[in-house]
C-alpha cells in the first residue's frame, strides 16, 4: 500500500486550477455535401463544444496497442485554457489551447501518488499521448483525440452520477489528511450501492454486505450492517477493515461529477468512482 499527503505542494497547485466553463452539447444535422455525417465532426474553422464537460477516458491506443482505462481516469477542458483531470491514479493539470479541431496540450504538472504497476503503465501511456498537437473528432457524446503519429485517446461524456442507484467502486483509502492507494491486487475489490429505498449493499473487499442508509443533507446514517463471514486475510482484509470503519454510524459524503468521497466519524474515509 502506498501513501501520499493529499495536501502536497503539487496537489495544492492543481486545486488552484481554473474552474470549468459551461459550454456543452454537440449538435447534429444531416449529411454534408461531401456525404459526411455532421454528427461526427472535426469542425474545420469552428471550435468544438468540448469545454465544461467531464470526459471519461475509455481507452488509449498507442503503437497499435489498446489499453482500457482504469476507473476514475478523466479529462476536463476549461474555457480558460486548461486541461485537468486524472490519469487514473494521479491528477494533472496543463495549459491547453483549442483552435477549431486542433487541441494543443503543454507538458503537464501532476501529483506523485505511487500506483500499482498496471495503473502506472496506463498513466504513462495516456500522458504520452495526451500531449502536444491533437486532432479532435466529436461523434455525439464520444470524443477521439488523435496524435500526429496516429495514437488515440477515446473519451465519452457520461454525465454526472447520482448518489443513489450507482455502483461506487472504491479507488483509494483515506485517513484524515492522508490518502493511500489500494494495496496491489485489490483494485476493484470493494464497491457499494445506495438504493433509493434506503438499502445499501456491496462488497467490502472480501465479504459482501448489506444494511440501511438514511440520507439527510450531506450525511448518511448507516445502520443494521451485516456481512458474510468469510475469513479475510492479507490485503483484502485490510481494505475490508478500513471500509467497516468508514461505514460505522454517521458518514459524511461529497459528490462531484462521477466521484464520491465518504468520511466516517473516526476520520477514516474512501474515494470511489461511478462504475461504468
Amino acid at each position: 500500500m502506498r501513501r501520499h499527503l493529499s495536501a502536497t505542494l503539487t496537489a495544492i497547485a492543481l486545486l488552484a486550477l481554473a474552474a470549468c466553463g459551461t459550454e456543452s452539447g454537440s449538435g447534429s444535422g444531416g449529411g454534408g455535401a461531401d456525404g459526411r455525417n455532421d454528427s461526427a465532426r472535426t469542425a474545420e474553422g469552428a471550435g468544438l463544444p468540448l469545454t465544461g464537460v467531464r470526459w471519461t477516458v475509455d481507452s488509449v491506443t498507442a503503437d497499435g496497442r489498446r489499453s482500457t482505462a482504469p476507473p476514475g481516469a478523466y479529462i476536463e477542458l476549461t474555457e480558460k485554457g486548461r486541461a485537468q483531470g486524472s490519469y487514473g491514479c494521479n491528477r494533472f493539470g496543463a495549459e491547453a489551447v483549442l483552435r477549431g479541431a486542433t487541441l494543443t496540450v503543454a507538458p503537464a504538472e501532476l501529483t506523485t501518488v505511487a500506483c500499482s504497476d498496471e495503473i502506472h503503465g496506463f498513466e504513462k501511456t495516456l500522458s504520452g499521448v495526451f500531449t502536444g498537437r491533437l486532432t479532435a473528432r466529436l461523434d455525439g457524446k464520444r470524443l477521439t483525440l488523435t496524435s500526429p503519429a496516429g495514437d488515440t485517446v477515446a473519451l465519452v461524456d457520461e454525465g454526472p452520477a447520482p448518489l443513489t442507484g450507482t455502483t461506487w467502486t472504491v479507488t483509494s483509502l483515506t485517513t484524515r489528511d492522508v490518502s493511500e492507494s489500494l494495496p496491489a491486487g485489490t483494485e476493484g475489490s470493494a464497491h457499494l450501492t445506495f438504493a433509493k429505498n434506503g438499502r445499501i449493499g456491496g462488497r467490502l473487499g472480501c465479504n459482501t454486505f448489506r444494511g440501511t442508509g438514511k440520507i439527510s443533507g450531506q450525511e448518511i446514517t448507516v445502520q443494521d450492517l451485516v456481512s458474510t463471514k468469510r475469513l479475510c486475510m492479507g490485503t483484502g482484509g485490510q481494505v475490508e477493515a478500513h471500509l467497516l470503519k468508514v461505514l460505522d454510524g454517521t458518514v459524511t459524503y461529497r459528490l462531484e461529477g462521477r466521484e464520491l468521497a465518504l468520511t466516517g466519524a473516526t476520520g477514516a474515509g474512501v474515494h470511489a468512482v461511478a462504475a461504468r
